[in-house]
Order: C-alpha cells, then sequence, then structure tokens
C-alpha cells in the first residue's frame, strides 16, 4: 500500500494560483506513474495531469489545464506537485492524487482512474469571486 495525502487546496479568486503537493509515505523514486485527478460538483472524476515517475519525461495534461497546470514530483521528498495558474471557476472540484507503482502511463491510459492502485483522500479547490 502506497498511502497518499494531499495538501494546498482552499479558495481562491478567478486568475489565481495554488500549489496542490501530495505527500507519498513510501519512496517515489522507483514508482511508476503518479497523476492528479479532479471531481467536481455533480460530475465524475477526470485526469487532470499525469506524471511517469520512472522516466521524468513524459507528461501528460487534459486539454483543459493544458498550459495554466503544471505537474512536478520531489524525488527527494516523495511529493507530488500541481501548480496551477490562471484558475477558473470550472478548475473548482476536489482533487485528488493517485499512483500506479508498478505501471507506466501512457496516452491512452494515464487518464482513467481505474489505471491506478491508490488515492489519496482529496483537497478542495474553490474559485469563486
Amino acid at each position: 500500500q502506497v498511502p497518499l495525502m494531499e495538501s494546498g487546496g482552499g479558495s481562491v479568486q478567478p486568475g489565481g494560483s495554488l500549489r496542490l503537493s501530495c505527500a507519498a509515505s513510501t519512496p517515489t523514486a522507483n514508482a511508476y506513474s503518479m497523476a492528479w485527478f479532479r471531481q467536481p460538483p455533480g460530475k465524475e472524476r477526470e485526469g487532470v495531469a499525469a506524471i511517469n515517475i520512472a522516466s521524468g519525461v513524459s507528461v501528460y495534461y487534459a486539454a483543459s489545464v493544458k498550459g495554466r497546470f503544471t505537474i512536478s514530483r520531489d524525488k527527494a521528498e516523495n511529493t507530488l506537485f500541481l501548480q496551477m495558474a490562471n484558475l477558473k471557476p470550472e478548475d473548482t472540484a476536489v482533487y485528488y492524487c493517485a499512483t500506479n507503482p508498478q505501471r507506466w502511463a501512457d496516452d491512452r491510459t494515464w487518464s482513467r482512474a481505474a489505471f491506478y492502485d491508490y488515492w489519496g483522500q482529496g483537497t478542495q479547490v474553490t474559485v469563486s469571486s
């Protein structure tokens, strides 16, 4: 099991920024895939961004956040980040981090919730004026 804990959520005005963190209790250096998902009120969970840890060069973004969000990780701190800029009201959601410790994600799998084995509890992000 790979317990994950998100933090950094909060309320922000449109155009603002937030940085989410996801702390893993076990080393992520050798993990394969980690991702951020979100679940807006009344909607299904959707993939936001993913990164293949082992390679460090494969990243994926949903079209709705590309150019505004950046996924990264701190190998030494076992932490995954999501830097969010130019936030919009439609970014309001509970944000979750997830990991698949045994497989690399690809274009077909990165945004599928079923691909990931472990999930955090989520952190609320609210964008409102």
